[in-house]
């Protein structure tokens, strides 16, 4: 070994939130634009901060994990990244001393940022949020640099700092306890890097992740001293270590294999080392992207899915069917496949009800529990990389769960692991060709799943096995969000496509008979009272709105910056409205097998809104409102669109009956009534969200004409006209479906709207929708549904002899 000096220094704090990772990536940007080499760290097993680290210096973000690779790895691995560079940055993790529970090899706080501190001899600087906080925040400083497990602290840098005169009090109570300032960086909100349920957004994700860099390098290098950050790293005693070696860890194998490597924005977590020690023993590494690649890279002989967000792309994953066929046949015909968390979700068969590529006979959903922690693994099954009963560390997790599929499980599948060395869990899958599980492992700690993996890969390339995906899949296209069922309409054809009905002549008189207020200002306070009225509500309780889709708009512009869930499919304007204001988008999928029907459970803890359809537009599914009220939680915006709750006799499972806390409903007023061109509709629920909504409303945003009819709905007349047409609409309805069951055509659970959802696969045609424009009929055609596809087709509910015509048009089609 050598001595040599590696300029360094680790970034820590007294907690998390305090700012480190925005510290970090300012500081190794602003010293890069000096033209700096500089080597980014992440202590722990964080994979989102190194994204920004990457980006921010242009080197590879590496973690420093003393649980993962071994305290005897983590001086070598640190000399491995940072041979070469002016200088090294490591962001520390939680605080200063928090590390593994428990004693951990003799010593508390493992893994923490102290404890690398001391593995590398790295000199700490603090990065201390200064919110709230005066002179004490000296005294906090001092315990964490005189602590008995305390590595060298060199200074300090302020964050979110307020006026120079508090900045000035701090740093003369500082310098009292012997810690200098190296900067004072002022608040910022335009440095906000989004969260979602596993932590910050990550930087391959965001757009505008460099733009965030570079004001945080711009800030950094304004407030903080960084001639003195540069001569605290420099002070850094020279290091007595080798360099971790990949070459020396590992043996090359023949055949240069080539191994297929999940990348893009939903593949974005692997450690650094393991491509090295996939490079060092001889196989080729190729990056495929699962959203966009059509066929895995050509030649693969091995699969290795890391980790990242499938469950925020499970539709663009689902729709590039080709290569989920691929996946599937690869694995099938015994390619080598690696598959942690991220990986193993793709390979099951759904993932929160959608299809994903079925390698393995699992089911994947969101929970509501968040698994997180490192884990003592022991291999219960000899894998592709590992041997029965030999153990490694991991890191688990994730917001998801998996539940095997009963009798679809092959002899050659075990469970992978033992967790925690216990008999009591086991978790994740094994076979010869495959280990798929929740586990993240640092390969680097374990540098012989790498070799067994490069040789399973050279195996089967030298045996030149092969593997054929299904002929006909193809690419699904992306749904039409802002498709309509009037683009079905054309002169001539029967209208199945529009749930519109025509409107009563004594609703139209009445709007019409105060033609004369008409020239005025809409003044909404009578439709207001008369429709809280009509509901049981405070008047404070509801705010009309020009449709349902205006208040879906209001919503999502009133409260901005949430982790939304749309349970599909439904209505697509709520979608729209939600990523048009720039909210982060997830995709619940309810599925045909299981009736579409609402589980709360698979939501997930993380959404802070929920948005659904009750009964649901195209399905027709009335939910259960109990079922509903599991959504609601403290600090969460449940959103539920009753647009057509009012065909529902006595409306049982509206949640406007109950309790309205954190509960917002939408309601539109033109699908009963038949007045689509007045845009007439609310919404009501929690009385301060409605507050909320009404102070972001535009002035005068519904008409007159549109108040007038709100208030006529809300009569007594409207209640008895309603029950009229409630009974028409529940006999037709049964024909129709009756009539579509008996032919062969199965209709989506049992629909309570004036719409059926028909399932027309069984026709044999590719655009069901134009065969039956040929037979005189618009039918909404459903591939603009996420969670649907162009085997569906959703049906007005018509009198009995067009309901008669349309079956025999479809039986026509189908060419019985």
């Amino acid at each position: 070994m050598v001595m040599t000096p590696y300029p360094r220094l680790l970034l820590a704090a007294p907690n998390s939130s305090s700012g480190k990772t925005t510290v970090s990536i300012g500081l190794m940007a602003a010293l890069r634009a000096r033209g700096l080499r500089v080597a980014p760290f992440k202590v722990g097993p964080d994979y989102i901060d190194p994204g920004y680290h990457t980006l921010a210096t242009g080197l590879p973000g590496r973690n420093l994990d003393a649980w993962l690779c071994g305290t005897g790895r983590i001086a070598p691995l640190f000399a491995h990244g940072a041979a070469g560079a002016d200088v090294s940055v490591v962001e520390g993790v939680m605080g200063l001393y928090d590390g593994r529970l428990g004693l951990t090899e003799g010593r508390s706080g493992f893994g923490s940022s102290a404890h690398i501190a001391e593995l590398i001899d790295a000199p700490v600087v603090l990065v201390m949020d200064t919110s709230g906080v005066s002179r004490t925040l000296a005294a906090t400083a001092y315990g964490l640099a005189n602590h008995l497990q305390a590595p060298k602290v060199a200074g300090v840098i302020l964050n979110k700092t307020g006026s120079p005169r508090a900045v000035d009090e701090l740093r003369g109570a500082l310098a009292e306890v012997g810690l200098p300032v190296l900067g004072a960086i002022p608040r910022s909100r335009d440095l906000v890097v989004p969260s979602r349920h596993l932590g910050l957004v990550p930087a391959a994700e965001r757009d505008q992740a460099q733009a965030v860099i570079d004001a945080a390098a711009e800030l950094v290098a304004a407030h903080v001293d960084l001639d003195e950050v540069l001569a605290v790293a420099s002070a850094a005693a020279e290091l007595d270590v080798t360099p971790w070696s990949a070459q020396a860890e590992i043996s090359t194998v023949g055949g240069r294999p080539r191994i297929a490597v999940a990348a893009g924005r939903a593949f974005t977590f692997r450690y650094a080392e393991t491509v090295e020690l996939l490079r060092a023993a001889g196989c080729e590494v190729v990056e495929f992207d699962p959203m966009t690649s059509h066929r895995l890279p050509g030649g693969s002989h091995g699969l290795y899915l890391g980790g990242g967000f499938p469950e925020m792309y499970a539709e663009e994953l689902a729709a590039n069917r080709p290569l989920l066929a691929e996946v599937r046949a690869a694995v099938a015909a015994g390619m080598p496949t690696v598959a942690e968390c991220a990986g193993l979700l793709y390979l099951c068969r759904t993932l929160d009800g959608t299809d994903m590529a079925g390698a393995v006979p699992l089911d994947a959903r969101m929970s509501p529990k968040l698994t997180l922690g490192y884990r003592d693994l022991v291999a219960a099954s000899r894998s592709v990389v590992t041997e029965p009963g030999e153990r490694v560390h991991s890191h688990e997790f994730h917001r998801t769960i998996t539940t095997s599929l009963r009798g679809t499980a092959g002899a050659d599948v075990a469970p992978a692991w033992l967790v925690d060395a216990g008999p009591g869990r086991t978790e994740g899958l094994a076979s010869a060709s495959v280990l798929a599980s929740y586990q993240h492992v640092h390969w680097a700690g374990y540098p012989q799943l790498a070799q067994r993996f490069a040789q399973a890969c050279a195996a089967f390339g030298n045996a030149g096995r092969s593997w054929q995906a299904p002929v006909g899949p193809q690419r699904l296209p992306a749904p039409d969000l802002r498709h309509h069922g009037d683009a079905q309409l054309r002169p001539g054809l029967v209208d199945l496509a529009v749930n519109v009905r025509r409107a009563p002549e004594w609703l139209l008189t009445a709007v019409a008979a105060r033609a004369d207020q008409w020239t005025g200002y809409p003044e909404s306070g009578a439709a207001r009272q008369a429709l809280a009225a009509r509901y049981g509500l405070e008047a404070g309780q509801l705010l009309p709105t020009a449709g349902a889709a205006d208040a879906f708009t209001l919503v999502a512009r009133t409260f901005p910056g949430r982790k939304v869930v749309i349970v599909h499919p439904q209505f697509t304007e709520p979608e729209v409205a939600w990523r048009t204001a720039g909210h982060q988008v997830r995709r619940s999928m309810l599925r045909a097998d299981e009736g579409f029907r609402l589980d709360a459970d698979r939501i997930g803890a993380d959404a802070d809104l929920v948005v659904l359809g009750n009964p649901t537009n195209p399905t027709g599914v009335l939910h259960p409102a109990a079922e509903i009220g599991r959504l609601v939680r403290p600090g969460r915006i449940v959103v539920v669109d009753e647009a057509f709750m009012d065909f529902v006799p006595g409306e049982p499972e509206s949640v406007l009956a109950g309790d309205l806390d954190g509960v917002l409903v939408t309601r539109s007023l033109t699908k009963l009534w038949g007045i689509a061109g007045l845009r007439a509709g609310f919404v009501a629920g929690d009385q301060t969200l409605i507050g909320e909504l009404a102070r972001h409303q535009e002035p005068w945003a519904v008409s007159t004409p549109a108040l007038d009819a709100m208030v006529a709905i809300a009569s007594g007349q409207a209640d008895r006209v309603a029950a009229r047409i409630l009974d028409e609409v529940a006999t037709e309805r049964a024909f129709l479906v009756d009539a579509l069951r008996a032919a062969g055509f199965p209709v989506a659970g049992e629909p309570r709207t004036p719409f059926v959802l028909v399932d027309v696969s069984g026709l044999g045609v590719s655009n069901p929708p134009e065969a039956l424009a040929a037979q005189g009929f618009a039918v909404r055609r459903c591939d603009t549904f996420p969670g649907l596809g162009p085997g569906w087709i959703r049906v007005s509910v018509p009198s009995e002899p067009i309901s008669t015509a349309l079956i025999a048009a479809l039986i026509r089609v189908r060419g019985d």
